[in-house]
Order: structure tokens, then sequence, then C-alpha cells
């Protein structure tokens, strides 16, 4: 039986999925697996109990990834469970950027009074005139799960889109509308786009990517939309040019002390993916992926270790060793299991920057002893024994 502790509220439609192998627990020092959505762990003390960390969602920075990998804590995320919820706030966010439709819903708010309300508006709407998304240029930075839809979104609306990721992969070049036009280079989105957004990772290579010097090479009347990650936009170098003109509006789903203080900004309280389909879809792919690596020690969508599937587990024995990723780390594995007379029936290694995770299906059990040596070798940081 294994324990899981919610740090959020995470979907009944996704803790049901769990199964009856598995117990919700109030105790986090007890618990083999943690759900959480927002929650920071930064500053939060792992028991030795704990084997993985499930996000709801897809931005990891709430988690310290190295730190969970050298204890041999699995993190896993949810990329594409929320991506049309996304897809569809950044939709809206043009919308409104190209229509004044806040401002004119704020006039009929002030003046709901006026028993002549009617005959006013239609003076007033001249005031709240406005732009067509078709026809205009569409920059899309990152076409992942989300930045592919909002591309092909944009193509039916009628907008010209440009992609740039340098990492695209397969799976989402196939799904891309063929128009949309991949460039190599954000120059070209700077010099092209009369909409911009960002659809990026919080990395160390992209905080701070929408720069001074980027925003001044956009063309003047640019509207930028991020509902991705405050954290990639120098907010103060994009106050100045909205206060300026250059960018007409900041479209953002990241409220703080900066953003709030913006002129010409629209600024959402971080409801990208809030809505019920969303939470729903982050909780079941959160569920399955923990089930499937605590029951098998498969790992699926992991930030910190790779991607390994040996399939359901049906021998005596499989072991899961976390290692540093050196040479040697596989011979060492392998030659103490053999010498302790165990045959290996199925292996499987993958690496992820500095970590690697071996899974092994083996033809009798490990005895305690062996599996206390192995954990003793220097550079592997944990073993884990998945018996049935």
């Amino acid at each position: 039986m294994y324990s899981v502790h919610c740090l959020n509220n995470i979907a009944k439609v996704g803790t049901d999925r769990l199964g009856d192998n598995f117990t919700l627990t109030d105790n986090i020092d007890t618990a083999q697996a943690i759900m959480v959505r927002s929650a920071s762990l930064h500053d939060v003390d792992f028991s030795h109990e704990l084997l993985a960390i499930g996000r709801a969602g897809a931005g990891v920075n709430n988690i310290p990834l190295d730190r969970c990998a050298e204890q041999g804590i699995v993190v896993f995320n949810t990329p594409g469970a929320n991506a049309n919820g996304v897809k569809e706030m950044v939709i809206a966010g043009m919308l409104l950027a190209a229509r004044d439709i806040v401002g004119g819903i704020e006039w009929v708010d002030e003046n709901s009074d006026d028993p002549n309300v009617g005959k006013q508006a239609e003076k007033a709407k001249k005031d709240f005139a406005g732009t067509e998304l078709a026809g205009k240029n569409l920059g899309v930075i990152g076409l992942g799960a989300i930045g592919a839809m909002v591309a092909n979104a944009g193509r039916s609306l009628g907008m010209h889109v440009y992609g740039y990721d340098p990492f695209l992969s397969v799976k989402y070049a196939w799904s891309l509308d063929r128009h949309v036009r991949h460039v190599n280079n954000l120059s070209e989105i700077w010099a092209n786009c009369d909409y911009i957004t960002i659809h990026v990772p919080a990395t160390d290579k992209t905080r701070g990517m929408i720069g001074r010097d980027e925003i001044a090479a956009m063309k003047d009347g640019v509207v930028f939309l991020n509902y991705a990650r405050d954290a990639l936009v120098d907010e103060i170098a994009m106050s100045e040019a909205l206060q300026t003109g250059h960018v007409r509006r900041y479209m953002t789903d990241f409220a703080n002390s900066v953003t709030t203080q913006m002129k010409h900004a629209v600024v959402t309280p971080h409801l990208g993916a809030s809505t019920k389909e969303a939470e729903d879809n982050c909780a079941v792919m959160c569920a399955d992926e923990l089930r499937d690596y605590l029951e098998n020690g498969n790992i699926t969508n992991s930030v910190n270790y790779g991607a390994v599937d040996m399939g359901p587990m049906d021998g005596a024995m499989r072991l899961g060793v976390f290692h540093l990723n050196v040479p040697n780390m596989i011979g060492q594995i392998t030659s103490l299991v053999s010498g302790a007379g165990v045959n290996i029936e199925n292996m499987t290694d993958k690496s992820r920057g500095n970590y690697a995770y071996c899974l092994l299906d083996l033809g009798s059990e490990l005895s305690d002893t062996t599996i206390a040596q192995l954990s003793s070798i220097d550079g592997i940081y944990r073993v884990r024994a998945i018996r049935k």
C-alpha cells in the first residue's frame, strides 16, 4: 500500500484513479508520493520515505529538481494536460488587446445609472474602437504543446503566424498548420509581428530573455502576451515601453507589484490553466504517472530523470537504481547482482544530464544485504526494490 500526500487541492477524478493500492495521507513525512500544483517545496525537508513528486501542471520552478534527483526522488509533470485552457486564455488576451473591451465595460459600469445610457453609448463607442485580428502577424515563441495550439488557433483566426523554436519536436512539428512560418531567428519575429506570445519554461537560459534590447527591436505598437512565466520578461523595461507607446499592450497572467502598476497592461491572476477541464486533465495524468512508477518502476514525463518503460512488472523482483551519470556505473551494478547469483532478465538505463536511472527485472529476489551493498557504491543515490 502506497500513501500519497496532496499539498494542494487535486481534482478527485485524479486521486480516484490511483486505485486500491493507494491511500491519501495528511502526513507528508510518511508519504511515498506528493501531488502538488503551485505550493513551493524548496524549503521542505523530504523524508527517506518519499519516492516521487507529481506536479499537476507543466512548470516545476516550485520544486528543487537537483536536490530531488540526488535523493532518488522522481519529479513528474503533466505537459500538455492544461494546454487547451492556456491556449484559450491567450486568444482571449489577443481579443482584449485588439478591441478595448475592458474600457467599454468600464464605461458602461460608470454610466449605468444614466437613463439615457443606450443613446450615450452610441456616441461613446468611438472611443473604444479597435482592430481585427485577421490579417495581422502573430509571433509564437516556443512551439510545444501550448505554443503549437496557439499558432494553429492564430491561423484559424486568419492571422499570419511566425513560429520560433530551435528545439521543435517531431510530434509538435507534425501538429502545426502547414502555413505556420517557422523562423530560425527571433529578429524576424521582432521585425514583423503585431502580436507576440511566449510559451517557454523558465530556466537559467530563458529568464529575462525578453529584455530591453529585444523590446526595442519589436515593431512600434506591438502587443506582447505572457501567459507562460513572469520571469521571462524584464518587467521594468516592458513598463517603460508601455509608457512611451512602443508596446501598445502587455497582456500577462502574473500579478505582482510591477505589473499591476503598468500603464496599458491587462493583468489577470494566473487564470491560464484555471479551468475544470485542465485541472481534471492534470490530476489524471499526474495520478497515472505516479501509479505506474510506484507499482512498476516506469518513468514517464519526469523532469529530473530519463524516460524508462519496461511495462508491467511480472517477474520476481524489479530493481530501480538511481545513480550519477558516469562511466562504469552499470558495470558495477550488474557485477554485484550477478555475483549474488541472481539472473538479470531485462534491463534498461537512461540518463538525463548528470543523473541516470537503471531498471532491472530479476529472475529471483535480491537479498537485503546485496541491496545494501548496491546502495553503498559511490555515485548511487538510491536503490529501490519493487516486489509483487
